[in-house]
């Protein structure tokens, strides 16, 4: 079935296989608002169907709130070409984000601590070390149909603001290839003291030590990430998360009111030097727009390959 399904465009940029796509491709607000899919009643593996008729590459999003499953990580080998790629967001509990208990599985349940017990949300250190260990084992038991059916791209490991580059943090990313084997991975921070000019370096240098890909961002002033442009492995990985200020720290919205946000022409035109910059240190390129409300995503995502092609850039056969 696999190899009966189109494929979206994939780019050669300076030797570099450069792919763009959006970080959801579910999202409410795309699948009920806008006509971008031909029918509003499809299939889940139609949808998917086509919007790897489209584009390339996709961020799965959902496993971030919900561990996924083995089998629904075949179905999406099932319902892909055999050339596209998959990055897979951990699961909140991975990444020292408040989990809601009801999302761990069934039987970890019963393993938070006591004093932690009956808590809206819990995080890592509210469980023993061998049940953290163990929910690192199944959710790499759950990717790995992704990676052996070749579609997997990375898992992506997004940290929070409180994570903060002190020793304890740098030892938990020195342990993520230990968890995670042989599943490529990414790692985005979302705090800027890892990219502040002191530690820079050695924030790079502990990734491309661990082989783990640094996610460069496009973020709003608001979120006082500076923009670092770097490659730590083969694989690159930009995500865009567009500039809008007012919405960046907001409560009570959803992800793609806060991420509410379209690129002009113009704010993407000075993204095309800096994927030919991470061509020159990198194979592979992942472009993924997380502005998804509406058709933003997959309008920008289709606007930068559009660019890139302009200022030189070949699709691939």
């Amino acid at each position: 079935m696999a190899g009966e399904l189109a494929l979206g465009p994939v780019l050669d940029v300076d030797g570099a296989m450069v792919r763009t796509g959006t970080c959801s491709w579910t999202d409410p607000t795309l699948v009920k608002e806008t006509d971008w899919y031909p029918k509003r009643s499809m299939s889940a593996a139609d949808r998917l169907a086509h919007y790897a008729a489209s584009f390339s590459v996709v961020e799965a999003d959902s496993t971030y709130y919900f561990p996924p499953s083995p089998e629904l990580a075949r179905s999406w080998v099932e319902r892909t070409p055999s050339a596209f790629r998959m990055n897979v967001k951990a699961y909140s509990l991975l990444t020292q984000h408040p989990t809601r208990p009801e999302s761990v599985w069934e039987d970890l349940r019963s393993e938070v601590l006591p004093e932690h017990a009956g808590k809206k949300h819990v995080y890592a250190h509210h469980f023993s070390p061998e049940a953290v260990d163990e929910a690192w084992d199944r959710f790499r038991h759950a990717v790995a149909p992704l990676h052996e059916g070749g579609r997997l791209g990375a898992v992506l490991l997004q940290y929070p603001q409180w994570f903060t580059p002190k020793r304890a943090n740098r030892c938990e990313l020195e342990r993520v290839r230990e968890r995670l084997g042989d599943l490529p991975a990414c790692v985005e921070f979302r705090s800027p003291l890892w990219l502040a000019e002191h530690d820079r370096d050695r924030t790079l240098g502990l990734l491309g030590d661990q082989d783990l890909t640094f996610v460069v961002v496009d973020a709003p002033p608001a979120s006082e990430l500076p923009l670092v442009v770097a490659a730590t492995s083969a694989l690159a990985v930009v995500r865009f998360h567009g500039r809008a200020d007012d919405t960046w720290n907001k409560r009570g919205i959803t992800a793609a009111e806060r991420f509410r946000y379209l690129y002009d022409d113009e704010e993407l035109r000075q993204w095309v030097p800096r994927v030919e910059r991470l061509a020159e240190d990198s194979k592979e390129i992942h472009l993924l727009m997380n502005n998804c409300y509406q058709d933003y995503g997959v309008r920008n995502a289709a606007d930068l390959g559009r660019l890139l092609i302009e200022a030189g850039a070949a699709e691939r056969t």
